[in-house]
């Protein structure tokens, strides 16, 4: 399965070229990521396919739109803006370097002298605070300011080359779609158990309200007649059925599934921001005295995440 999905993520192919054989692997992979269980819908290859073709293109779009590296060293930080943006020293980016588990296991195998590449995460923080400031020759004190710093640091999909770091990271953005498909799956099944849960109890209380059973609940101080009863079962009756069916609740999922990845550049998706920082990391309006405008890539999904995030290239 990985490896029909490198020749997917790992080719460098015009947008739908994607042959039957590697489709219908991908299809399988979405399928398992999600509920197995889904195979038993009829067609559901058919019903999968335009969906899968369409998640496929977008993950390569997504990673192939990333820029160039950016080099992760020591002996940049002090003339790239961005690596002072995202570390507040050269010592700690060292540090980060140092200890990263997939970096040291490269050098252990490899040794100096060799590249490797990963892509960067991190949450950008935005803080209001007090500061001082220069108005020509008057030092003006407790100005309100906001501070900018970037913050749990992680690097994804170590590798010796680039271009396996990019198909690493496709196959991580198929996946990531196919994990929101489970989450609504798994959020749809809760709903559905609560409902029926609450219908069966009704149920009971309803069979005993028609039996003359009046004092079921008289421990916990509620009062309900037939119609009441009655009506609030019609309304999780109702709810269940926009849910599915019982006999169709596997097609419900298909359709989860199919939505997600047939519309997956509104499940994740990048876009590029601009922050102007100055040398202590307060943002200003504009790039002037010292102050630099850094072109930021933030990645986002609908389930609220947002991350910046950056192809890096490290010197081992």
């Amino acid at each position: 399965m990985l490896r029909f999905l490198k020749s997917i993520f790992g080719s460098k192919r015009k947008l739908g070229g994607v042959p039957e054989s590697l489709v219908k692997a991908a299809i399988e992979r979405a399928v398992d990521g999600t509920d197995p269980w889904i195979r038993a819908v009829s067609s559901y290859k058919k019903k999968l396919r335009p969906a899968v073709l369409h998640a496929i293109d977008h993950v390569i779009s997504l990673v192939d739109q990333a820029g160039p590296p950016v080099t992760l060293n020591r002996k940049s930080y002090d003339s790239e803006p961005l690596l002072r943006s995202f570390f507040i020293s050269a010592a700690e980016l060292e540090r980060f370097l140092e200890k990263n588990p997939a970096l040291v296991q490269l050098r252990q195998r490899n040794g100096a002298g060799t590249a490797a590449y990963g892509l960067l995460l991190m949450e950008k923080r935005e803080r209001a605070t007090l500061g001082a400031e220069v108005s020509g020759e008057v030092v003006l004190r407790d100005v309100p300011q906001v501070s900018v710093s970037f913050e749990s640091h992680r690097l994804l999909d170590v590798s010796l080359a680039e271009d396996e770091t990019r198909y690493q990271l496709k196959r991580r953005a198929y996946d990531h779609l196919l994990e929101i498909a489970l989450g609504m799956i798994t959020e749809t099944k809760t709903r559905r158990g609560r409902l029926e849960k609450h219908r069966a109890l009704l149920q009971s209380k309803l069979s005993l309200l028609h039996r003359g059973g009046w004092g079921f609940d008289e421990n916990d101080g509620e009062k309900m007649d037939v119609g009441e009863l009655e009506g609030k079962l019609a309304q999780i009756e109702a709810q269940l059925l926009e849910i599915g069916k019982e006999d169709k609740v596997l097609d419900v999922y298909l359709a989860l599934v199919a939505d997600v990845l047939g519309r997956a550049e509104r499940h994740i998706w990048t876009v590029r921001e601009a922050v102007v920082v100055d040398r202590m990391g307060i943002k200003r309006k504009e790039a002037a005295g010292g102050a630099v405008e850094l072109p930021l890539q933030v990645m986002g999904d609908s389930q609220g995440r947002r991350r910046v995030v950056a192809l890096v290239a490290v010197a081992l």
